[in-house]
């Protein structure tokens, strides 16, 4: 295969993964693709491209449901055994395609997680990270909290204006300065690459602290977009196709709610991020507000059909009907509103002389678990005596993350074996929902060793499938586990010079980004996690 290789950057990294620069470079892009869109489609399992794309006798009368993705598909090459990250979160999944490494590269487990080494914030957090201006450098050991409880305020849209770094923790061995997520992210993106070369990159997410997509260099994005998805629902003017003012669902815009409490609001956020991408396609930043280059490298995330696996809305359930995939009304409906929206995307490319000159990949973060509604297994559920994990080690829990997983950082490391032994117990099959334990040296062939790397947890626990730890009625599924559901998704590469067809085996997210570098003519090992994982570019490409 022949490849255009030009290096971005000046000089090869090292393995020591020194801070990322931005080069001064100037480079061109291959002749043939000079722009990359790059779409996930949180949720979205491989299972559910390949029944929306080729049909299902029950929905739809048969016809394919989702039909700019089986056009998409046409002159595309579709991965049909492609795996996200472990853990399935959207933190690691995203890094993953953004880096081309796994959490053990990258240092995301999820969103919110926990550091041996860092200091808490100087204030406590919405969400009761404990902080204090006095606890750093003395307290060492913190939970790290990426989600919306950074914002200045989450109940706005613009997260108040953005983040607040109160909120972040801290450094104790640099002055105890405040850690951002791109300052977390432990190696260079694809926008750090493609803006040295003289790009111009741009990227859209649910919270402002996806801005961790800058790269370590905090520089990599040049027009970073990233509403708020937990706040309090508002009205959403000049959404194209969309009528958004009043929002459409007016039973869930209390203080209660946000865009993720109804099936119909989550579809105006996501409008909201669309509305960007078509700006950006016409030669504008992504409000509209001023000329920008059409950028080399953006994309932008949907939600729409995560809310529409997951959520239970005034009785009306959402996720499937069966074990094939078949999508409830509420999911289908999500699932309509993406390809409908990536068809707006497509179409404004070709209106402004792009469609030839543009890669679009389409994946996604991660899955969602359980697909087959009758493996819903909720814990504690309506029974008080069945608790998550986390309760069963008590006060021995420094942290712990429990959707269809449950990650656990221990007070005392010391414990680990005696923590290992009481969630083995078969007594306490019921509490933790059976499945695996990984710890010890299993958990160092993921991860590495929590006793030397600050992030690492102590012990997973990977439930029995359908297994969701939750306390109440409103989800039929999660994420964040390793399950099959959690982790196959589906994985489309469309544009021009590729040739349609299907490949078999298996691949994983982390092979985007070094795909994305070689199809701009740029080099793949320009990626830190590129090197230390010698991660291949995806097969079956011309570049």
């Amino acid at each position: 295969m022949t490849k255009n290789l030009v290096c971005a950057l000046a000089g090869a990294f090292t393995l020591a993964l020194a801070p990322y620069a931005l080069a001064a470079d100037t480079t061109t892009f291959n002749s043939q693709i000079q722009h990359v869109l790059l779409l996930s489609i949180d949720g979205m399992h491989a299972l559910d491209f390949a029944n929306c794309s080729k049909g299902l006798s029950t929905v739809n009368n048969g016809a394919p449901y989702c039909p700019n993705l089986a056009g998409l598909a046409g002159r595309g090459v579709t991965y049909v055994q492609a795996y996200t990250t472990k853990p399935s979160d959207s933190f690691p999944g995203m890094a993953a395609q953004f880096t081309g490494g796994h959490s053990r590269t990258t240092g995301f487990y999820y969103d919110v997680s926990y550091n041996r080494a860092l200091s808490p914030p100087a204030v406590t957090t919405p969400y009761g990270i404990t902080g204090g201006r006095d606890m750093c450098p003395g307290t060492v050991g913190t939970q790290v909290g990426f989600d919306e409880e950074i914002d200045n305020d989450l109940t706005k849209l613009n997260g108040g204006g953005g983040i607040n770094t109160d909120y972040l923790p801290r450094d104790p061995k640099n002055g105890c300065a405040p850690v951002w997520p791109h300052n977390y992210l432990k190696v260079n993106t694809i926008f750090e690459v493609v803006k040295g070369a003289g790009g111009y990159t741009a990227w859209t997410d649910k919270h402002p602290a996806y801005e961790f997509s800058k790269g370590p260099s905090g520089q990599g994005v040049n027009d970073f977009f990233g509403p708020e998805i937990n706040s309090t629902p508002v009205n959403l003017p000049n959404i194209k196709n969309l009528t958004c003012t009043p929002l459409p669902d007016q039973a869930a815009v209390t203080s209660s709610d946000d865009y993720t409490t109804s099936f119909q609001n989550i579809q105006c956020y996501d409008g909201l991020k669309v509305q960007a991408i078509l700006n950006q396609i016409n030669g504008s930043t992504h409000d509209g507000s001023s000329t920008a280059p059409v950028p080399n490298l953006f994309g932008m995330n949907f939600q729409a059909v995560s809310v529409g696996q997951k959520l239970v809305e005034h009785g009306t359930v959402g996720g499937y009907l069966d074990a094939v995939g078949t999508p409830s009304p509420s999911l289908l409906s999500e699932i309509q509103f993406v390809d409908n929206s990536i068809g707006q995307m497509v179409t404004a490319l070709s209106n402004q002389g792009l469609a030839n000159s543009t890669l679009i990949i389409i994946s996604a973060k991660h899955g969602q678990s359980a697909i087959d509604p009758n493996r819903v297994l909720r814990i504690p559920a309506d029974n008080a005596s069945l608790m998550p994990p986390s309760a069963i080690l008590g006060s021995n829990v420094a942290q712990a993350l429990e959707d269809d997983v449950s990650l656990l950082w221990l007070t005392d490391q010391t414990q680990t074996a005696a923590s290992i032994a009481k969630l083995s117990d078969p007594a306490n099959a019921a509490l933790t929902g059976g499945g695996e334990i990984l710890a010890g040296q299993v958990l160092d062939l993921f991860f590495g060793d929590p006793a030397v790397d600050p992030r690492v947890p102590d012990i997973i626990v990977a439930p029995n499938v359908g297994v969701v730890y939750t306390g109440g009625k409103k989800k039929v599924a999660e994420h964040g586990g390793f399950a099959e559901d959690d982790t196959h998704v589906m994985l489309l590469v469309s544009g021009p010079t590729v040739t349609q067809g299907v490949v078999a085996g298996s691949v994983q997210t982390t092979q985007i980004a070094p795909t994305i570098l070689s199809a701009l003519g740029l080099n793949p090992k320009s990626l830190q996690a590129v090197q230390m994982e010698n991660t291949p570019e995806l097969p079956g490409l011309p570049f």
